[in-house]
C-alpha cells in the first residue's frame, strides 16, 4: 500500500482552512511547498508526520532539520500521540553524532519509525546500504531553499529516488527568496530535489487571507513614534556616508551588475553579503579601498540599527569601539583609515551622539578658549520608552475596570524585542522607571506633578557613570599605545628634512591622538582628514561622575534585595498569577509560536515591528474562538526601522509574484522516469568511461567506475558531484589520503584553508610521506571555491612566513614558496589545480579512465599496514598498529643511521624503542644494511664504546 493513501489520524491541530487544505495536498502527492513566513510552517510538518506515525509500519527520513527542529518534532508528535491515543505511534528518533555504533543504528533503522538524521550520517548510511534507500516509506525535507546542486541534501535525495521510485518525498520552505535568483531558479531547485509540483502560499492567498481576515481579527493599535532631532541627524549622516561609499563602489568597480547596489537594498541585512559575492571572483585585484568599503557597509549598516536600537550611552559606546577599530594605532603613520571617517558626515555623527549624553559649554574669551568650563549631562532618552510606558499605563487601567479576563487568555502582557540586549534594556527601564535619582535635596513645598512621570534618568545615569570608567581606561591604554609607539620611532630620522619621523615640525600645530587628551567641545580632526579621537580630561570626567553619582539611592537600591532568613522566605517568595506578568521576548522564528501557546497573551506589545510576527498573531488569533488579543504596534516613523520593515514585506511578494509566473511558464521536461531520474544502468551505458580494446576497439567496462572515499570528505561537495557522473562512492574510513582512484592513485584534497594550515603544523608532509609508501601515483588536489578567484593571490597574507617543510630552511614569504619546498621535497608528488569541485569530479574521471577499478579493502589496510604498498595481513596491521604509535616513531626517526626506507623494517620487527637500543651490531645488520647499524649502535652506546677506548 502506499505510505501517502496511509489512514488519517483521529484529530488534526489544524484549524484554519488553508492548513487543512495544504495538509490534503500533502497527503495526495509529492510536492514543494513555499509558504510565507509566520503562517505555521511547523505546525503543518508535524501534523503530517503525526499521520503516518499514527499508522506505523512506516520509516519515514526527515532531512536538514536544526536541532530546536527535532525538539519541536519531537515534544509535537509526544502531544498529538495522547491526544489521539494512537498504540503504533513510536514518536521521532534523533540519529546524530550520539549514534557513534554502526550495529546500534542498524538496529534502530530496521524498528522503524519517524528519523530525523544528520545530513553527513544518512548519505553514508544509505551508500554502505546500512539504511536501504528501497526500505524507507517517505522523506520530509526542511529549509528546501538550501538545497542546492553541490549540497549533502541533493546527493541523499538522488541517492534515494535513484533506488527507490515508490516513496514520497516532500519539501517544505518558508523562504522565498533564494528561489528568485538566477536563471529559471525554481525549476533548478525542483531538479534538485527530483519534484514536478511547486504549491505556492503567500500571505495575499485568497484561502489564506480568508483564514486570516474573518471575523476573529486581533484588534490592532499602531503607534508611530517620532524620532528625536539628534536621532534623524544621525541616521541622515550615516545614510549619506552609505550612498557615498556606494558611489565609490561602482566608481572602482565597472563591469559588474550594480543595479541593486543602492540606498533601499543598503538596509537589507544580507546587502554586504551581495556585494562581496560579486567581488569575490576579482577580489585579488580590486584595490584597498574597495575592500575596505565592503567592510564599512556592514559597520555602517550595523549603525543604522543601534541608533534605533541602543539608548543614547551605549550608542555613543559603540562609536568609540568602531572608531578605535578603524583607525591606526595610537602614533602610527599609516594612512589608511576606514574612508567614511574622512566625511562630513562622519563628524556629525560623532558630534552629535556625544551631545546626547552630554555637552559642554566653551570658555569665549582668553588664552584657553578652547578649554572645557563645564560638563554637564544631557542623556537623550528613547521616545518608544515613554511610549510604552504609556501603554502600559493604558493596560493597567483596563485590568483595573475588567480584572477578570471574558475570554480564554490569561490577561499576561507579552512584549517581543528584535534581541535579548533590547530585552535586558526594557527590563531595566521597567524596573528603574519610577526610580529618582537624587542628587540634590529639594527646598520647594510643593509637589511637582511631572515626578509622577516614568523616566529613565536613574537607568541613564548609572549606564553614563560606567562609560565614563570605561572611557577612562580606554584613554590610559591609548596614551601608553602612543607613547610605546613614538618611542619606536624617534630612532628613525628622515633622510629629506632632517626630521625625527612621526613628530611634527616645531613651527607647525598639530593634534595629537592620544599623547594628550583633546577636548570633547568638537570633535577634532587628524593631519590627514579623517575624525580624531576624542578624550575628556580628568578633571571633568571627575566632575561628570560626581554630578551623576547618586550614593544614597544606590545604597537603597543594594537593600532592596536583601531577604530575611530562610524560614522567612515563603513570606517573600511566591509564584505570580499569569495575569500579573510582564513578559520581555525576543523574536526567535517558529519557536514564538510556543510563546503564543504557553502565555496566551491579552496584550502583546510590538516594540520593534516584525511582519513574521504578525502574521503568527493572526493565526493565533483565528485559531482561537475562545482568545481576545490587543496588539500594540510600536515604530519610529520616517526611520530606517519603518523602511526596513516595508522593505521585507514588498521583496517577499514580489519573491511570490516571481514564483507564480514562472511555474505559470515552467517547461514539463520528459525524462526516463516519473521523478525525473535515469536509471543507473542506462546511465551507465551512454558514460563514455571506456578502454581501449586490441586493435583500438572501444569496450565498455566490466563495472561501473568506482571511488573510495574517505567519510570524512562528505563535508563537501565533491563526492555528491562525483556521484551525478555515475561514478559509485564508496565510503570508508582512510588513514591514507581522502579519493583512491585505482590500486596506484591515491589523493589528497586541500582547501585554501586546510593547506595553509596543513603547512603550518607539517601535516601535508607527512601525509605525502605515507601516501608515497603505499602508492605509486600519489597526487595533491588544490581546490578553490567555484565563484571565488581562481589564484593564491588572496591567501598569500594568510599564510605566514615559510616554516620547516622537511627541515627545509625557511625563508621565503608565501604559500606559493612552501608548495615549491614541498615539491623539492617529493619530486614525484603530483600536484591538481582546480578551480571548482565541478572540475575536480571531471579530472578525476579522466584519471580513471585508463586504471583499474580500487579495492575498497585494500585501501582500508593500506593505512593500517606499515610495511607500506607490499601489502599485509589484518592481523599483522593491528599487532603493528599496537607495536608502535607515531611518537615513538618520531623519536625513532632523529636517531643516525634511521632512514624513511629502514625505519618500517626496525618497526615491524622490534616491540619498543628499548628493544633496539639493546640490540647489537649484527643484529640490526638484517634490518638496515652494516653501516645503518654501526650507526644505531653508536648512538645508543656512546658511553660504553668511550669507556672501552679509555
Amino acid at each position: 500500500m502506499s505510505a501517502n493513501n496511509v489512514p488519517q489520524p483521529v484529530k488534526l491541530s489544524l484549524p484554519l482552512e488553508y492548513q487543512q487544505h495544504l495538509f490534503q495536498e500533502l497527503r495526495a502527492e509529492d510536492e514543494l511547498v513555499i509558504l510565507a513566513r509566520g503562517l505555521g510552517l511547523m505546525r503543518l510538518v508535524t501534523n503530517l508526520l503525526h499521520s503516518y506515525d499514527a499508522a506505523g509500519n512506516n520509516l519515514i527520513v526527515i532531512v536538514n532539520a536544526e536541532d530546536r527542529e527535532n525538539a519541536w518534532i519531537g515534544e509535537a508528535l509526544a502531544e498529538h500521540a495522547a491526544i489521539s491515543m494512537s498504540p503504533k505511534a513510536r514518536g521521532l528518533t534523533v540519529v546524530n553524532t550520539d549514534f557513534t555504533s554502526v550495529a546500534a543504528r542498524e538496529k534502530t533503522y530496521a524498528q522503524g519509525g519517524i528519523f530525523s538524521i544528520t545530513s553527513r550520517i544518512l548519505v553514508v548510511d544509505m551508500l554502505t546500504n546500512l539504511l536501504n534507500p528501497e526500505t524507507i516509506t517517505g522523506m520530509i525535507v526542511l529549509h528546501a531553499d538550501r538545497v542546492v546542486a553541490t549540497s549533502l541534501e541533493a546527493f541523499i535525495l538522488r541517492i534515494y529516488r535513484q533506488k527507490n521510485k515508490v516513496g514520497f518525498l516532500k519539501a517544505f520552505s518558508d523562504n522565498p527568496d533564494p528561489f528568485t535568483t538566477g536563471f529559471s531558479p525554481l525549476a533548478t531547485m525542483m531538479r534538485n530535489m527530483f519534484l514536478r509540483k511547486a504549491s505556492l502560499w503567500p500571505r495575499f492567498h485568497v484561502t489564506v487571507a480568508q483564514s486570516l481576515e474573518g471575523k476573529k481579527k486581533a484588534e490592532v493599535i499602531e503607534l508611530e513614534v517620532p524620532m528625536t532631532d539628534a536621532m534623524k541627524e544621525i541616521q541622515n549622516a550615516i545614510l549619506e556616508c552609505v550612498e557615498v561609499s556606494i558611489q565609490e563602489l561602482k566608481k572602482g568597480n565597472t563591469g559588474l551588475e550594480m543595479d541593486d547596489w543602492n540606498i533601499d537594498n543598503a538596509l537589507l541585512k544580507n546587502f554586504d553579503v551581495m556585494v562581496r559575492r560579486q567581488l569575490d571572483p576579482n577580489w585579488h585585484r580590486v584595490s584597498w579601498k574597495t575592500k575596505q568599503i565592503v567592510s564599512d557597509l556592514t559597520v555602517l549598516r550595523g549603525m543604522l540599527e543601534s541608533i534605533v536600537s541602543l539608548d543614547a550611552v551605549s550608542f555613543l559606546q559603540q562609536l568609540d569601539t568602531i572608531h578605535a577599530a578603524h583607525s591606526p594605532a595610537p602614533g602610527s603613520t599609516r594612512q589608511t583609515q576606514s574612508p567614511w571617517l574622512f566625511l562630513d558626515a562622519a563628524q556629525t555623527i560623532f558630534e552629535t551622539a556625544k551631545n546626547r549624553v552630554y555637552t559642554g559649554k566653551q570658555q569665549k574669551t582668553g588664552p584657553d578658549a578652547n578649554n572645557i568650563d563645564f560638563l554637564r549631562p544631557v542623556l537623550e532618552e528613547q521616545p518608544k520608552w515613554g511610549v510604552l510606558a504609556d501603554v502600559l499605563e493604558e493596560i493597567d487601567r483596563d485590568l483595573y475596570f475588567e480584572p477578570v479576563p471574558r475570554d480564554d487568555s490569561n490577561g499576561t502582557i507579552l512584549i517581543m524585542c528584535s534581541d535579548t540586549n533590547t530585552c535586558r534594556q526594557l527590563r531595566d527601564y521597567l524596573q528603574t522607571m519610577h526610580v529618582r535619582p537624587r542628587t540634590q535635596k529639594k527646598v520647594e513645598e510643593f509637589h511637582d506633578p511631572d515626578e509622577d512621570r516614568p523616566s529613565a534618568a536613574f537607568m541613564m545615569r548609572r549606564k553614563l557613570r560606567n562609560y565614563l570608567k570605561w572611557k577612562r581606561e580606554f584613554a590610559h591604554v591609548n596614551a601608553t599605545l602612543f607613547s610605546e609607539n613614538q618611542r619606536a620611532l624617534s630612532g628613525a630620522v628622515d633622510p629629506r628634512t632632517g626630521q625625527v619621523r612621526g613628530r611634527a615640525p616645531p613651527n607647525k600645530r598639530r593634534r595629537v591622538r592620544g599623547g594628550g587628551f583633546v577636548s570633547s567641545a568638537a570633535v577634532g580632526r587628524l593631519d590627514n582628514g579623517s575624525i580624531a579621537q576624542y578624550f575628556e580630561k580628568p578633571g571633568e570626567v571627575a566632575e561628570l561622575i560626581a554630578e551623576v553619582q547618586d550614593p544614597e539611592e544606590e545604597a537603597n537600591q543594594k537593600q532592596d534585595i536583601i531577604t530575611d532568613p530562610l524560614e522567612d522566605m515563603d513570606d517573600y517568595y511566591q509564584l505570580f498569577e499569569m495575569k500579573d506578568l510582564v513578559v520581555i521576548h525576543s523574536y526567535d522564528g517558529d519557536q514564538d509560536e510556543h510563546v503564543l501557546e504557553e502565555v496566551k497573551p491579552r496584550y502583546i506589545i510590538m516594540y520593534e515591528p516584525d511582519a513574521s510576527f504578525i502574521r503568527r498573531v493572526e493565526v493565533y488569533r483565528s485559531s482561537h474562538n475562545d482568545r481576545n488579543v490587543r496588539v500594540y504596534f510600536l515604530y519610529y516613523g520616517g526611520s530606517v526601522e519603518e523602511q526596513r520593515y516595508l522593505s521585507t514585506v514588498r521583496r517577499e511578494k514580489d519573491a511570490f509574484t516571481k514564483l507564480i509566473k514562472e511555474r505559470a511558464s515552467m517547461a514539463l521536461v520528459m525524462t526516463t522516469d516519473a521523478y525525473g531520474v535515469e536509471d543507473p544502468q542506462e546511465a551507465f551505458l551512454r558514460t563514455v568511461n571506456t578502454r581501449i580494446a586490441g586493435g583500438g576497439r572501444l569496450a565498455a567496462t566490466a563495472q561501473p567506475p568506482r571511488v573510495v572515499v574517505d567519510v570524512r570528505e562528505f563535508r563537501s561537495s565533491l563526492p555528491s558531484l562525483l556521484h551525478g557522473r555515475s561514478m559509485v562512492v564508496v565510503p570508508c574510513m582512510l588513514t591514507v589520503g581522502d579519493y583512491v582512484l585505482s590500486p596506484n592513485i591515491c589523493v589528497e584534497r586541500k582547501s585554501i584553508s586546510d593547506l595553509i594550515s596543513s603547512f603550518k603544523d607539517g601535516r601535508l608532509y607527512s601525509q605525502a610521506e605515507t601516501m608515497f609508501q603505499h602508492y605509486k601515483s600519489p597526487m595533491l588536489l588544490i581546490e578553490f571555491d567555484q565563484n571565488k578567484s581562481f589564484t593564491l593571490e588572496p591567501f598569500a597574507d594568510l599564510s605566514g612566513s615559510v616554516g620547516s617543510v622537511s627541515g627545509a630552511n625557511p625563508g621565503a614569504a608565501d604559500l606559493q614558496s612552501k608548495l615549491v619546498l614541498l615539491t623539492l621535497a617529493f619530486p614525484r608528488l603530483r600536484i591538481i589545480w582546480s578551480s571548482s569541485p565541478y572540475e575536480t569530479a571531471e579530472i578525476f574521471e579522466r584519471l580513471k579512465a585508463q586504471e583499474s577499478e580500487p579495492d575498497p579493502i585494500a585501501a582500508v589496510q593500506a593505512g593500517l599496514d606499515a610495511r607500506g604498498a607490499g601489502g599485509g595481513t589484518a592481523d599483522h596491521q593491528q599487532q603493528q598498529q599496537q607495536i608502535f604509535n607515531m611518537e615513538p616513531q618520531e623519536m625513532l626517526s632523529v636517531v643516525p643511521g634511521i632512514t624513511p626506507k629502514n625505519i618500517t623494517n626496525i618497526t615491524l620487527e622490534t616491540e619498543n624503542i628499548r628493544e633496539v637500543a639493546n640490540m647489537t651490531v649484527e643484529e640490526l645488520r638484517p634490518l638496515v644494511g652494516p653501516e645503518a647499524a654501526r650507526q644505531i649502535y653508536r648512538f645508543f652506546n656512546k658511553d660504553v664504546i668511550e669507556d672501552e677506548g679509555d
